[in-house]
């Protein structure tokens, strides 16, 4: 019986087909197809698993065994990290104390494609004794997995991309593109803004690309800004101790007259060049930014303007001041 059962898979395989791509492309094909499947089938369920979770005080706990455990990692990750506190308990720690970890304020997401898992007995027990919402994530209608589960989301039948039919490849895409949709989904509940996924990121490229200018700026005694009835002399001495080449001419109320840079002195160079007061050699207005702007944009505009430093302000008022060295070093590009 066991001969039979190798000729039977073997027969199953297009051993003419030996080409890699096309093999590949095979994959790819199926587990797209897959995914068309799942989008169609989202109803209801999909919504009330969003109401479950928004609903919580506590967390979302997610557990699988296996190649569904990997999955479950990477589900807890995201949402962690798109603002749904979440965490990943192993099954089988889980069964030798981590259930401790889980309170009557979670939710819990279970993975299992077969609905059987033998390891997540003591969860989904441990879930009912204590009412936590389960939400299971199967793809067999009737499973244990379903019928324990608060909620049940269901998989479509689509077959494994393996030749076998035995590896899971199809099923674990599928439940890592649907945790990737309640991530979302719960993203965009909760109007999750740039702002909140740069706190979330703070580290990496990302995290980079999200650095605001308030982030970066010097401000207060650092400030190089003087009153436009002051003569130059003492201008250049506020120049030379802020130390950014360039100094901002401000009203009474501290919105900017003027800038006065290297370029600026060089123009007005002359013998009586130190009696004259900085408004004279400013030149009016200034480029500056909001705290609020991204540190990216304020080096893009430097590039384009051809300029090393930016003011910031805020309210009408200078509050700071960004040098392209101050984004170089964060590694802002």
């Amino acid at each position: 019986m066991t001969t039979n059962a190798a000729v039977d898979l073997s027969s199953a395989i297009d051993l003419t087909d030996n080409d890699d791509l096309t093999s590949a492309r095979k994959v790819l094909a199926i587990e797209a197809q897959a995914l068309t499947d799942l989008a169609a089938s989202l109803a209801a369920e999909f919504v009330e698993a969003l109401d479950i979770i928004s609903a919580i005080g506590g967390r979302v706990v997610i557990s699988g065994m296996g190649k569904s455990g990997h999955v479950g990692n990477k589900i807890a990750a995201t949402l962690a990290s798109t603002g749904t506190p979440s965490f990943f308990v192993h099954p089988g720690e889980a069964s030798h104390g981590d259930l401790g970890m889980i309170t009557k304020e979670d939710a819990v997401l279970a993975l299992s494609n077969s609905g059987e898992t033998t390891e997540l007995a003591d969860l989904v027990a441990y879930c009912k004794r204590f009412e936590i919402p389960l939400i299971g994530m199967t793809s067999r209608r009737g499973s244990t997995l379903h019928a324990a589960s608060t909620l049940s989301l269901i998989l479509p039948d689509a077959p494994e991309a393996c030749p076998l039919g035995l590896a899971p490849t199809t099923s674990t895409t599928l439940m890592l593109s649907l945790g990737d949709a309640l991530a979302v989904a719960l993203l965009e509940r909760r109007n999750f803004s740039p702002t909140d996924f740069q706190t979330f990121h703070p580290g990496g490229k990302l995290g980079l690309k999200l650095l605001k200018v308030r982030d970066l700026m010097h401000s207060g005694d650092q400030l190089p800004t003087a009153p436009g009835i002051i003569d130059m002399a003492e201008a250049l001495l506020v120049i030379t101790e802020k130390r950014f080449g360039c100094l901002a001419v401000v009203d009474q109320h501290g919105a900017v007259e003027g800038v006065i840079t290297d370029g600026d002195i060089r123009r007005h160079m002359g013998p009586d060049f130190l009696s004259l007061q900085a408004k004279d050699v400013m030149t009016a207005g200034a480029q500056t930014v909001g705290p609020d702007t991204l540190a990216s944009e304020v080096v893009a505009l430097m590039n384009a303007k051809s300029i090393t430093n930016i003011f910031v302000v805020d309210a009408g008022r200078v509050v700071g001041i960004v040098h392209i060295h101050d984004c170089l070093r964060a590694g802002v590009v």
